[in-house]
């Protein structure tokens, strides 16, 4: 007799979820799957990256953090990298994301703070004043190169890059 048990039913009735959240990983991976299924967990990317983002998740995975800072692409990380999990093509985006800036913003909330502006080299964000008010911020999602330098300045944890 086989066991056909339904652990994801299982797992929901009891309130676990099997859905593991999207992470940031290496830039230009191929793909979460490909990463998930090549990746060591050597740490070489770890201790090789100068701006110290790449950290561990729960499973020992490397994974960015952008609270710990922006990443420059300096590709540091690629070249130690034994692993062939890596998108040939460097000229598009390292990470498919969208940048999303949440309610508790300061400058939406009638503060003024332009800090993310004011780290964003590529110019993807800007400040609209409307009415003679506190301008608010406005992203220009084509410009936006994910590198995550808004996500450690930002005073009230507003900004955030969503994986697609």
């Amino acid at each position: 007799m086989t066991n056909n048990v339904n652990t994801s039913k299982r797992n929901f009735l009891r309130g676990r979820s099997t859905v593991k959240a999207k992470r940031l990983r290496l830039p230009w991976v191929i793909s979460e799957q490909t990463f998930l299924d090549d990746c060591t967990k050597c740490g070489d990317c770890i201790s090789r990256c100068e701006e110290n983002i790449i950290t561990t998740d729960s499973d020992g995975f490397p994974t960015i953090d952008f609270n710990l800072g922006e990443c420059t692409f300096c590709e540091d990380c690629i070249e130690v990298c034994q692993q062939t999990f890596f998108k040939e093509n460097r000229n598009e985006k390292a990470w498919s994301t969208t940048f999303n800036i949440k309610e508790n913003c300061l400058a939406q909330n009638k503060v003024y703070c332009q800090s993310c502006k004011d780290v964003c080299d590529s110019r993807a964000i800007n400040f609209k004043f409307l009415n003679g008010s506190i301008p608010v911020p406005t992203v220009e999602p084509d410009l936006c190169n994910s590198c995550g330098a808004c996500i450690q300045t930002c005073p009230s944890d507003s900004t955030e890059l969503l994986l697609l």
